[in-house]
């Protein structure tokens, strides 16, 4: 079975709170370098490690992660206006 692709938005929500990778990185402790590697999609995260990502942005797992290209928080937000 093929892996499939998880989008996120980890890229967006970190520099909308001013965290660099190496904070994050820190605050779930992976290496800084795994952080670019989620936000460029080149590495799909464990279940643990997603959850560990969302909780530090207290935001829900499929708030982050997708099967699917992710709209930007922006367009959701319009959309729900």
């Amino acid at each position: 079975m093929e892996n499939r692709k998880i989008y996120n938005r980890i890229g967006a929500l970190r520099k909308e709170r001013s965290m660099t990778r190496v904070e994050l990185a820190e605050k779930i402790g992976v290496n800084f370098q795994t952080i670019g590697y989620l936000e460029r999609e080149e590495y799909n995260p464990s279940l643990d490690l997603a959850f560990r990502i969302s909780d530090v942005f207290e935001l829900s797992v499929d708030t982050v992660f997708s099967t699917k290209p992710l709209k930007s928080l922006s367009q959701l937000l319009n959309k729900k206006s």
